[in-house]
């Protein structure tokens, strides 16, 4: 009898001593999960575009519409998975005498209201390519100046690949062209003339009455065709050969960049269609442009102070150029992507009102598992 109380004693004892053992550690293991949860949400508050994130992602879980679930996610606080809009870089490498001074107005005009930030690189003697170490240093500062995010950089600047630079978030690419011809007719009588937004600066060829005829008529420098070869090599990049008058390689490159590396290219005719499509795809940070580049006001517009259009027969001789018949080419090319876009994209409302989005046309199907 005295043996068999022992023996239950000593197995209470083991009892009570697994026992305590097991509540201790679990005691840790909670005391050690309380204090990661408290680090992870410190993380996440300290990061404001996460907690956005994690927010959107806990209230799209706690929704149980059928009609969200085929329609899919949306960019609600302006995060999308993978897409953050709050952080996104857009680079309008600007083509000179493209209208490009009239449509960054607009962006000037938004950036308050919209809260991003919109900045001007400025290149030594306005050249359009930059030296290995510009381009390095330029990659670095737009992808880490996280105090100008959002934001939209703008200049003169030849098409720079990321990619070439181990960057992980690409920017978004935006440009504008125009008519070749009337472009070069636009940027001779501009450096003479200026335009009408500052009428009182001085000009490198101010006083110069040489008319574009004239020039051509001489085979002056100042309308040789390196004066024509400008969108395409500003496409095309920083590759030698694309700043080579006439080269065929750097068309073709050109046209690769523009369908596979920019987010929209317009044309300078069609503006308007332009500023509508970057208002419905990207309302992050154009949201109201439209309606601003509709009402015209004075710093949206700007025209060359005074141009002589050239005669049939100057016409002719920079039209029988390859160089002309490249960029004429690329720039036929531009205009044929931008109008298929915007097929896809707009179409007039039905009260008259203007281009209007078409709106979201696919949903998801047949997901699995359900939500219980």
């Amino acid at each position: 009898m005295t043996i068999m109380t022992s023996s239950r004693l000593q197995t209470s004892r083991v009892v009570v001593l697994l026992m305590v053992g097991v509540s201790a550690v679990v005691i840790l293991m909670y005391i050690h999960l309380a204090k990661e949860v408290c680090h992870l949400r410190n993380y996440i508050h300290s990061h404001p575009a996460l907690e956005l994130q994690v927010s959107s992602a806990l209230a799209g879980s706690s929704s149980s519409s059928n009609d969200e679930d085929r329609r899919g996610l949306t960019s609600s606080n302006n995060i999308v998975r993978g897409l953050d809009l709050d952080n996104l870089i857009v680079i309008y490498n600007r083509v000179p005498k493209t209208g490009s001074t009239s449509f960054i107005g607009l962006a000037y005009d938004l950036c308050s209201k919209n809260k991003f930030n919109v900045i001007n690189v400025n290149t030594t003697k306005k050249t359009p390519t930059l030296s290995l170490t510009d381009q390095m240093r330029l990659v670095y500062n737009i992808s880490n100046w996280e105090e100008k995010k959002p934001g939209i950089y703008h200049g003169h600047i030849a098409y720079l690949d990321f990619n070439r630079f181990g960057v992980n978030v690409q920017p978004l690419y935006i440009n504008i062209i125009r008519n070749p011809l009337e472009r070069l007719v636009s940027h001779y009588y501009f450096i003479r003339y200026g335009d009408d937004i500052k009428p009182q600066r001085v000009y490198k060829k101010m006083g110069d009455k040489m008319t574009l005829d004239e020039c051509v008529a001489l085979q002056h420098p100042d309308c040789s065709t390196n004066h024509l070869w400008m969108q395409i090599p500003f496409f095309c990049g920083h590759h030698a050969e694309c700043w080579i008058p006439g080269s065929s390689w750097a068309l073709e490159l050109a046209k690769h960049n523009l369908v596979h590396n920019y987010f929209l290219v317009g044309v300078t005719e069609e503006m308007e269609d332009f500023v509508a499509m970057l208002e419905y795809s990207l309302p992050r940070m154009f949201k109201g442009a439209l309606d601003l580049y509709i009402l015209g006001t004075k710093s949206h517009i700007r025209k060359t102070s005074k141009k002589i259009m050239p005669s049939d027969e100057t016409i002719a001789k920079l039209q029988n150029t390859k160089v002309w018949r490249l960029e004429n080419e690329f720039y036929n090319f531009a205009l044929d992507h931008f109008h298929y876009i915007r097929k896809k994209t707009l179409v007039e409302a039905e009260n008259g009102g203007g281009l209007v989005d078409r709106g979201q046309n696919f949903v998801y199907g047949k997901i699995k598992p359900r939500k219980s």
